[in-house]
């Protein structure tokens, strides 16, 4: 038999670039299953299972531990979130808005909808929570830039909610991620934390633009003084997120150029 009949023109690196491509797509094959472990299988916006559950099967459950004493997590677990959906359709056809029933940015739904994370602190790599406030962090303190604490907050329609009474710090990436707010009693009480990305610290105030003054006092607060969990941070992010659309019916139509 003649041997080249049988290799033809295959040589080693028409050998290696073949067992790439196989391997390359066997890696694509086990990253897209591996990516199915959160959040599938799909849902539609009023929580009804998609018509489109996705290329493949979702992958066999996995049990991973997590550190520092907090158990385990199994996913995926299939279990559909349990909590209302108060919206409905604004079109037969999937894919158009849908449209809340109630108070969104208290349902939780559109631009401020949350995800149910634990409700326990993050944790840093030493099993300490990340997030505290600056009056509990002896050696934070403002070097550089402008001190908000005692600036009065502006609302997004004008008006002063209360003042600046902390910062709250992520002492890992020591960087502050809210701003920690005193209501007056006209327009709540107690403290609120407002995510500093929605704020603007000017010379003599500290501007909320996504929320208007009446808001404040639905703001989601914080079992603890001095800790915030992940699910609190869900819900005050998504409450502020919610009120650049949802404040107020301005916001909610339609903007032409």
């Amino acid at each position: 038999m003649d041997y080249m009949a049988i290799i033809g023109h295959w040589d080693l690196a028409t050998l290696s670039l073949w067992l790439f491509w196989i391997f390359f797509a066997i890696l694509v094959y086990y990253l897209q299953k591996e990516n199915m472990r959160e959040g599938f299988p799909l849902e539609n916006d009023d929580g009804k299972p998609s018509a489109n559950p996705g290329l493949w099967d979702l992958p066999a459950p996995k049990t991973f531990r997590l550190p520092h004493g907090r158990g385990s997590v199994t996913v995926p677990d299939t279990r559909p979130e349990q909590r209302p959906v108060p919206m409905v359709r604004g079109s037969a056809v999937e894919g158009y808005p849908h449209i809340p029933t109630g108070d969104p940015m208290k349902d939780g739904v559109g631009p401020a909808a949350w995800a149910p994370r634990r409700d326990e602190p993050e944790l840093d790599g030493k099993g300490h929570p990340k997030i505290r406030p600056m009056s509990a962090v002896a050696h934070f303190h403002v070097s550089a830039g402008r001190d908000p604490r005692g600036l009065p907050v502006e609302a997004g329609n004008g008006i002063v909610v209360g003042t600046v009474s902390d910062m709250w710090v992520d002492e890992p990436e020591q960087l502050v991620r809210y701003l920690e707010v005193a209501l007056d009693p006209a327009w709540g009480e107690g403290r609120r934390l407002v995510p500093m990305p929605l704020a603007v610290i000017r010379s003599d105030r500290v501007r909320v633009r996504a929320i208007f003054g009446r808001h404040f006092a639905d703001v989601p607060r914080t079992r603890s003084a001095t800790e915030v969990t992940k699910l609190e941070e869900e819900k005050i992010s998504a409450y502020f997120g919610g009120g650049l659309l949802y404040a107020s019916q301005k916001r909610a139509e339609p903007v032409l150029g």
